[in-house]
């Protein structure tokens, strides 16, 4: 007998709290610490989104493309990565997290190291965003936008579910690959290609 497993898509709980409540940035960080079994976004609006933590599969899928990228960005030396519960502060006051990120060093040292130990005032030069099965798709492509919209170089959007990658970059229609067996950094990231064979 087949047993049929059914994914219900997730939408994320968004929470309008201006103008009743207005968090400084350092308010959010403590509240984004006091809460640390959720996932936290803020919106340039100061809307707050409310994630629960992705399944096991998942994080399991996230950690390969995280080992992969964390090797490349250890060989390489231009830059430094970051995981999924890392938060930046974007140019236009939305606080985001990637699954995947990476920074050019020079950008990063130019950061005063205490507001790197919060959600640092800088939007990455790479992100990614792993579409778990939960996850509705438009949320994530219009996040894959704002980043670009606020000075990202590149973004990947993998569609497990689906099979596709949305490749995201400035002032170019989005790319989408239909099953595609690896990802290339292009001239951002010389060298780093990642195999999708373990991701999907």
């Amino acid at each position: 007998m087949t047993q049929v497993t059914t994914v219900t898509q997730i939408t994320p709980l968004v929470l309008q709290m201006s103008p009743a409540v207005e968090m400084t940035d350092d308010q959010f960080f403590e509240f984004c610490q006091l809460n640390r079994d959720l996932r936290i976004e803020r919106t340039a609006k100061g809307e707050l989104i409310i994630m629960s933590p992705t399944g096991s599969e998942t994080g399991n899928r996230n950690f390969d493309l995280i080992v992969q990228l964390g090797l490349w960005v250890r060989q390489d030396g231009t830059g430094i990565g970051f995981d999924s519960s890392a938060g930046f502060t974007l140019p236009n006051g939305a606080t985001k997290s990637s699954d995947a990120a990476w920074i050019k060093l020079t950008r990063w040292n130019n950061i005063p190291p205490e507001q790197r130990v919060k959600f640092a005032p800088i939007c990455p030069d790479f992100v990614v965003e792993l579409r778990s099965p939960s996850d509705t798709l438009q949320p994530l492509k219009d996040k894959l936008q704002e980043y670009i919209d606020n000075g990202a170089l590149l973004g990947w959007l993998i569609d497990r579910k689906n099979r596709k990658v949305y490749i995201y970059r400035p002032q170019q229609d989005i790319e989408t690959l239909d099953h595609p067996s690896t990802l290339s950094g292009e001239s951002l990231l010389p060298g780093f290609v990642l195999d999708l064979s373990t991701i999907w």
